[in-house]
């Protein structure tokens, strides 16, 4: 089971944004991509989850054409977290995460929800903010709310077999030290259970210990690919990110030097 990108390729005005991109997503793994800004990331991330539709190139859903997939059928398939995700009205914290649950028409999964929905609001430790108004929040808060908004949006029943997919753009941004490390560990956690994840990250040491396989974007293309051991490197990374880095690993942990 995986989702699979097939010579993807993007253009807007002419600009070829992606070129030929072709990388799979499996279940149970975490696939970083990596890149300077502007290489694309979000492009291809809004390309994978159905979110854009104008692309050159196929992407499959355990084999099946994305395009052929309906909106709501999607929403089983996979969840979303976007690098800015602004809400007009005032809404409070639970309500926003409430707007992740989906009804199957199943009165056994929809006896689950109260369960299900604090157990997401512990695990990213909002429960305390839940009757806030959620434009309140600092940004670093706003984000543990979407992400477990995307949380509820994954769950299941513990016999359920069902493929699933968690897509984040950036999900740490404005996150504290402590809160990253929980968010990375809880993303870790949902890969041990069968989900699929795909993420974009900036944190080359996150990147380096969380991931199973980690992808680097470059004006569109896809630089490298691999295991992070093979790919975190001083030779890929200068050339990806254009200054020139010298990588020490020690275990699961790397030093970023800039020279």
């Amino acid at each position: 089971m995986s989702i699979y990108s097939k010579d993807i390729a993007l253009f807007y005005d002419e600009k070829e944004i992606l070129k030929d991109i072709s990388i799979e997503i499996r279940e149970g793994k975490i696939t970083t991509l990596l890149g300077p800004n502007g290489a694309g990331k979000s492009s291809f991330l809004n390309i994978i989850s159905g979110d854009l539709d104008f692309y050159n190139g196929e992407v499959l859903y355990n084999q099946r054409n994305l395009k052929e997939i309906n909106i709501q059928e999607k929403a089983f398939l996979r969840s979303v977290m976007a690098q800015s995700q602004p809400i007009v009205f005032d809404f409070s914290v639970k309500e926003i995460v409430e707007m992740g649950w989906l009804e199957k028409g199943n009165i056994k999964y929809s006896d689950n929800f109260k369960t299900a929905l604090n157990e997401v609001l512990i695990e990213c430790d909002i429960d305390y903010l839940k009757n806030r108004k959620f434009n309140t929040l600092s940004g670093g808060e706003q984000r543990r709310v979407h992400f477990a908004r995307s949380l509820l949006q994954l769950w299941r029943e513990s016999n359920s077999v069902d493929p699933c997919y968690l897509m984040l753009d950036e999900p740490t941004s404005n996150l504290d030290l402590f809160h990253q490390i929980k968010m990375m560990n809880a993303i870790k956690k949902l890969s041990t259970e069968g989900i699929g994840i795909f993420m974009i990250l900036h944190d080359l040491n996150l990147a380096f210990k969380y991931s199973d396989y980690i992808a680097i974007l470059k004006n569109g293309k896809i630089i490298s690919f691999g295991e992070p051991k093979s790919i975190i490197n001083d030779d890929v990374l200068s050339s990806a990110f254009g200054v020139k880095i010298q990588v020490n690993k020690k275990d699961d942990n790397i030093f970023i030097n800039y020279v």
